[in-house]
């Protein structure tokens, strides 16, 4: 290679007409349009259903519940604790938080794909010289090169680019729903650790009473004042009390584990504090309400669906790559520097050189490679639309059963605690009918099971209301805003 010296003005030309080919570069990839949503425009409740469900506080009204902070939502100090520290150590958020961070380093690859790679470079080469005088041609380079550097006339890289940031959007949605998912969870399983120490109390207070039941029973058995059936059936409604008792130990026991793996840390110091330990879930204090809005507020209120939206956007930039690699592809191969037959003479002066070799591949034959790559990619296509729909159906029925429960579990609630009031006033009758001789000690026991189950009831259904709330805030896409001035992660 004889080196050429480049001019200033040559120089500057080959640098305008590597951007002017860059300018005209255009995309493959279909023009995008938003899957019209497979629902309905209205939430439907079933006839049976009240047809005024309750409306949202005032605090909140024309709030939606993706724009309320989950601080905001959350009015126990305890669960707040709670919620904190998974936020701080749950290891499924970890992996979101890394999975955005990769996503990213992903993207920022396609991107540089866009720029030329320039690096120093120093090459040699020795080859019998072509006068074929038996002599050695030399030839030693050192400067800066540019390696095949692809002029995207046609749009794939930046296809790719398109792709690679849709994906990261993704991801960072992705992150969003799982912190969502994480705060409902956690506030779920502190609600069913009420919703234990309550049971465990009732549970223990009839334990205690059906055991004195069974001495007295004992007692008139050895007196000859009751038959064995009355003794056993005392016997056997104390052993009941028993299994119970022991099944909510265990149960706490599981809400606790589950606790634990949700905060990923030990519950200890000052989060064990923050347990409950004797608390009524009676007194919880109460969340807010949250107005339902309307299905298409899902669209831009739940970051799963934005989610599904943004890898159906990957999915249409990948068919522009495969569309564009049916074209011919040009690359550029470059470098300037020093030239010289002499490795020793390589840095001396007037030794200055450059090469420019442009290369254009136009595919003629590839076993159907391209043909099946675009064949892909719009199957590809097809399952992010079908996914993002199913993203939008999944969330419109989660709202929809969350709304069921708000509408029926109040008048559930009313009537359980009815309920139980009854059967407590049935107890006291039984027993005072029982202690002069008019009722027997089947009514009586009757009497202390049904109240048990309906005490318990109570609980079950309370929680279930509860439950619900956090499940309608989590379903409208409620707890992945941060308040103003927070930093998010």
């Amino acid at each position: 290679m004889k080196a050429k010296p480049m001019s200033k003005t040559r120089l500057v030309r080959l640098l305008a007409l590597s951007v002017a080919a860059l300018a005209v570069g255009c995309s493959m990839a279909p023009k995008y349009e938003r899957p019209e949503a497979p629902i309905a425009p209205g939430w439907r409740l079933s006839r049976t259903l009240s047809d005024a469900p309750p409306a949202a506080s005032a605090a909140v009204q024309g709030v939606a519940a993706a724009d309320i902070e989950w601080q905001s939502f959350f009015s126990d100090p305890k669960l707040r604790q709670l919620i904190e520290a998974a936020l701080r150590n749950n290891r499924d958020l970890r992996i979101a938080v890394l999975n955005i961070e990769q996503a990213r380093a992903q993207f920022h690859i396609r991107r540089a794909d866009q720029f030329p790679t320039v690096g120093a470079a120093a090459t040699g080469s020795r080859q019998p010289s072509a006068s074929g005088n038996g002599g050695i041609t030399s030839v030693y380079t050192a400067g800066l090169a540019l390696t095949s550097y692809e002029l995207d006339f046609f749009g794939r890289v930046a296809s790719l680019k398109d792709a690679a940031l849709a994906q990261y959007l993704a991801t960072e949605e992705g992150r969003k729903t799982t912190q969502i998912s994480l705060i409902a969870t956690v506030a779920n399983t502190y609600l069913s650790l009420l919703a234990d120490e309550e049971l465990l109390a009732i549970t223990q207070q009839t334990l205690a009473t059906r055991e004195e039941s069974f001495k007295l029973s004992q007692m008139r058995f050895d007196n000859g004042a009751t038959s064995e059936l009355d003794l056993r059936q005392a016997e056997s409604l104390t052993e009941a009390a028993r299994i119970s008792l022991a099944q909510l130990q265990r149960q706490r026991a599981l809400d606790e584990n589950l606790l634990t793996l949700l905060l990923g840390q030990p519950l200890t110091g000052e989060l064990a504090a923050a347990l409950p330990a004797g608390q009524a879930l009676a007194d919880a204090p109460l969340m807010v309400d949250v107005p339902a809005g309307l299905p298409s507020d899902l669209l831009t209120k739940r970051p799963d669906i934005r989610q599904a939206e943004q890898q159906l956007l990957a999915a249409n930039a990948n068919i522009g790559a495969a569309r564009a690699a049916f074209f011919p592809r040009i690359s550029l191969t470059a470098s300037a520097g020093s030239v010289s037959n002499h490795l020793s003479g390589l840095f001396q002066s007037g030794t200055y050189g450059w090469t420019l070799a442009p290369q254009l591949f136009l595919p003629l034959f590839d076993a159907g490679r391209n043909r099946a790559g675009l064949d892909s990619a719009n199957v590809g296509r097809d399952i992010a639309v079908a996914q993002y729909e199913k993203a939008i159906q999944t969330a419109f029925r989660e709202v929809a059963d969350a709304l069921a429960g708000r509408a029926t579990l109040g008048e559930q609630l009313r009537a359980q605690q009815a309920q139980a009031s009854a059967e407590a006033t049935r107890f006291k009758l039984s027993d005072l009918r029982y202690q002069n001789g008019i009722a027997s000690q089947l009514d009586l026991l009757d009497a202390q099971r049904a109240l048990f189950a309906a005490r318990q009831a109570v609980v079950q259904t309370r929680l279930l209301q509860l439950q619900n709330q956090v499940t309608l805030y989590k379903t409208l896409g409620g707890g992945w805003k941060e308040p103003a001035g927070a930093t998010t992660r």
